[in-house]
């Protein structure tokens, strides 16, 4: 029994990874730059149903940095904003939807600024770039997670056993 909840575990973190460098990729000229929105970071709310989005999002979120051609301070970096955002949304996921959203939404708005910076080299000024990265973040986490979130809702028991 232990063997194959540990199965489901890594198959649907592997989904999740896949639906996320997929998303990324073909979605490229909006996932990377000052103004982005990441279509791929409205699954940030699956954190909410499982705990396999945890992994499935950062190795989803490192693979598209890295096909999509990301520097390597991005690579971390954003990975590590993926990484954080998903724990705090699965440690949210107990409250509403709105509040879950919202730990995504922080910590791209606050790392992802300075990789744009020293990693691309944009000139933008920080905090000009903290908005678009949130306004971004907002659309991506805020809008289609939600929308992402109303639409698993009433079949979550069968989707995420």
């Amino acid at each position: 029994m232990q063997q194959k909840k540990y199965t489901r575990f890594l198959a649907q973190a592997a989904v999740i990874a896949a639906v996320y460098v997929v998303l990324t990729v073909v979605f490229a000229p909006f996932s990377f730059s000052e103004v982005q929105v990441r279509i791929s970071e409205a699954l940030t709310i699956l954190p909410v149903f499982t705990a396999a989005a945890v992994p499935g999002l950062t190795v989803g979120c490192l693979l598209g940095n890295i096909v999509g051609g990301a520097p390597l301070p991005d690579v971390v970096f954003g990975t590590l904003a993926t990484l954080l955002g998903a724990v705090g949304t699965r440690m949210l996921r107990e409250w509403k939807p709105a509040a879950a959203i919202l730990p995504p939404i922080v910590a791209n708005m606050v790392i992802i600024p300075f990789v744009l910076r020293y990693a691309y080299d944009l000139e933008l000024p920080i905090p000009l770039m903290m908005a678009t990265v949130g306004l971004g973040e907002v659309i991506s986490c805020g809008v289609l997670g939600l929308l992402l979130y109303k639409a698993l809702y009433p079949r979550r028991k069968e989707l995420f056993r």
